[in-house]
């Protein structure tokens, strides 16, 4: 090697930050043997933990305002109601901006249950009454030939031209006019297709209500009424029997209610929730403020739904005026949204960290063996000299 190689290799030797000493030199100690296990074993815990936290990854969260316009939700639910019939359970919905369906029964599955909770039938109901053409007016109750029939609405229609060809269309016709049907027997459409029989055939079984609406998102409420509800809009909340059979035991038990789609660490308040009472008929309410939230995950996709808190109250049969049974839902909305986003920890940091645990460890366990050593010599010198006592 030339003289130019070895000078350059020189100076590169004065550079060490890491001198080496003779092992002559070294003085081990039991303490320090000790100390330098205690330390091995608290870096590989710390290495674990931080191997842990680096293949899970962290949420971050930020709250902002709410600026989302002429959004739907969909609220989706599970409610078993064990002392009510299926056929006399309605769900409705209306809002502050005037908008309500009576008796939802698209995206509506209801299973009926003994008094042991295992289901005996399931009924998946259409969208309203049965499709039919508009039919020809009768004439004085006989159809021409080339007429078809239109069933009398029992006064409730509007112009001569309305029909009523099924039980519902004139519970239909009623609720426009805010009549109550007090009587079906007396409606030959029911009559025919076995309303009352129905009823009858269900008395003692209970009903598993699952689907989902979708309403607006402004404030509003939806409710499982017992029994078929009229809407007044002099109320928000009022309604109407339009069959008169009793008391309705409103206990109930709500399997899994959402605002929207799940996602992960989702809390849903409500679900599993129940309320059982053997005699009192009455309304009970939850009244939800509803949070809208975004989560975002590490693919980048984005979740939008929604959280929401909740506070029960109960009004009796006795309260006036009489409260319409039923469990209703009055929902509002939080102005904050949350937003969640998933990250993961880069590995440049997770190397840092890494670094930082070993060095850190040594460099304590350092310390401390340095502390115990000297001390220990300085306590034999005394004892040398006989000065310790």
């Amino acid at each position: 090697m030339s003289i130019r190689g070895m000078g350059v290799f020189n100076k590169l030797r004065n550079l060490d930050a890491y001198p080496k000493v003779n092992e002559d030199f070294y003085s081990r100690t039991l303490s320090g043997g000790l100390i330098t296990i205690f330390s091995s074993i608290a870096i590989v815990f710390l290495f674990v933990s931080e191997i842990g936290l680096y293949l899970h990854s962290g949420t971050q969260t930020k709250l902002v305002v709410d600026t989302s316009r002429g959004e739907r939700l969909r609220v989706n639910f599970d409610v078993t109601f064990p002392s009510v019939p299926c056929s006399l359970i309605a769900v409705d919905t209306m809002d502050i901006s005037g908008e309500q369906h009576i008796d939802i029964r698209h995206d509506i599955i209801k299973n009926r249950i003994d008094h042991l909770g295992n289901v005996i039938a399931t009924r998946q109901d259409g969208v309203g009454a049965p499709k039919i053409e508009k039919p020809l007016q009768r004439h004085g109750g006989r159809l021409d030939h080339n007429e078809t029939y239109c069933g009398s609405c029992y006064g409730a229609e509007v112009s001569d031209d309305d029909c009523c060809n099924s039980c519902e269309e004139v519970r239909e016709a009623y609720r426009k006019k805010g009549w109550g049907l007090s009587n079906p027997e007396l409606i030959d459409q029911c009559s025919r297709e076995g309303y009352i029989n129905q009823i009858k055939e269900e008395e003692g079984e209970g009903c598993n209500i699952n689907g989902f609406v979708d309403v607006n998102k402004v404030a509003g409420n939806f409710h499982f009424a017992a029994g078929k509800s009229l809407h007044h809009s002099q109320n928000f909340l009022s309604s109407l029997l339009d069959l008169q059979l009793g008391n309705y035991n409103i206990s109930h038990k709500i399997n899994r209610l959402t605002f929207g789609e799940d996602f992960p660490g989702v809390v849903n308040p409500l679900d599993g929730a129940q309320w059982m009472h053997h005699t009192s008929s009455g309304i009970y309410q939850y009244f939800i403020k509803v949070v809208p939230t975004i989560y975002t995950d590490l693919t980048g996709h984005k979740i939008h739904s929604n959280q929401f808190s909740v506070t029960e109250h109960f009004s009796d049969e006795h309260v006036y005026p009489n409260p319409p049974p039923g469990v209703y839902f009055v929902y509002d909305f939080s102005p904050i949204k949350v937003i969640y986003t998933e990250g993961s920890t880069p590995f440049l940091h997770f190397l840092t960290n890494i670094c930082a645990i070993i060095g850190g460890v040594f460099t304590v366990a350092g310390i401390i063996d340095s502390f115990i050593y000297h001390g220990q010599r300085a306590i034999k010198k005394k004892m040398d000299l006989g000065k310790y006592r």
